[in-house]
């Protein structure tokens, strides 16, 4: 259904990133038994080094996920102590092995290993994660790469939510590298007018209000309110904040959900909302590595099993 972003919301409607990113998992799912009726199977390999618990969550979740739409996932770890260089050299391996189609770094890195180092290391036809200088590069400039996997499962919120874009002012809070400056991009590619709010903004709730789209992704619970916006905004929110509160450990997001929903038209929950899209297309950018590897001519050896 397309929202009219204009309307007056009554309250907001929840934007469901669980039935939205199952829409996507099912696309991926159905192009890869494609490929498999042609021998062909679209490999991930996800490397992990250390145990930080979190990591080992978003690791065993993401395998989980690759195996349910058919794609063949290899884990690596490496224990915490293991030095930059048999990073490095382990890469280089996943890049030479032409069964392999993206490489997936978890991060963060143990602290002695250079998280730039190792993001660059990865063949950008590998590069899943869509870091890599080169693929950053691309985007901007337009050309079919491989893009950071939050912001692309936010344009694909957007687009089930609101319709075409063209023509609405988006405004996005925050300007790291893995979210915000990919996202200002692609809204522009997608014809919005955007407006990237940031710690040295002056009067930030003011050019908020200005906005059809708000994107949150500043990593600080509940900073953005009803005051911020304008009734009717949509609302994604990008952030994962583990707060306390009475009833034990909770998760929040950047916005204050409860306060946004009643200016808001739609807006996405934490969690439930953004999270499972960034799962989801990390294996989407699986799939296209593969084709974009066999379109310039990497041929994928049929692997010993399946």
């Amino acid at each position: 259904m397309t929202i009219l972003l204009n309307a007056t919301p009554a309250p907001a409607r929840d934007i469901d990133g669980k039935a939205i990113s199952a829409l996507v998992l099912d696309e991926v799912r159905e192009e890869v038994e494609v490929l498999s009726r042609q021998q062909i199977f679209p490999a991930l390999a996800v490397l992990l080094v250390g145990a930080d618990p979190a990591s080992e969550v978003y690791v065993r979740n993401k395998l989980l996920r690759a195996r349910e739409v058919g794609i063949r996932s290899l884990e690596y770890r490496l224990a915490e102590n293991a030095s930059q260089a048999e990073v490095l050299d382990l890469i280089a391996q996943l890049n030479a092995d032409i069964t392999v189609n993206g490489i997936l770094v978890q991060l963060p890195l143990p602290a002695h290993i250079d998280e730039a180092a190792v993001i660059h290391a990865i063949d950008p036809i590998k590069d899943v994660d869509g870091f890599h200088r080169e693929n950053v590069g691309g985007l901007v400039q337009g050309i079919e790469v491989l893009t950071p996997c939050t912001p692309s499962g936010c344009m694909r919120l957007l687009h089930e939510t609101c319709g075409d874009l063209s023509g609405k002012h988006a405004v996005v809070i925050g300007r790291s590298n893995i979210v915000g400056k990919p996202m200002a991009t692609l809204l522009l590619q997608a014809d919005c007018s955007v407006s990237v709010v940031h710690s040295r903004s002056v009067d930030a709730p003011a050019l908020c209000r200005l906005a059809d789209i708000v994107v949150a992704a500043v990593g600080r619970p509940g900073l953005i309110d009803a005051s911020w916006l304008k009734p009717g905004a949509v609302v994604i929110d990008v952030g994962i904040n583990r707060i306390s509160s009475e009833s034990g450990n909770r998760l929040v997001g950047d916005v204050d959900y409860a306060s946004a929903r009643t200016v808001a038209s739609a807006i996405t929950p934490v969690p439930g909302g953004v999270g499972p899209m960034t799962i989801a297309y990390l294996l989407k950018n699986t799939l296209i590595a593969s084709q974009l590897q066999r379109a310039v001519g990497i041929r994928q050896a049929e692997p010993a099993f399946v």
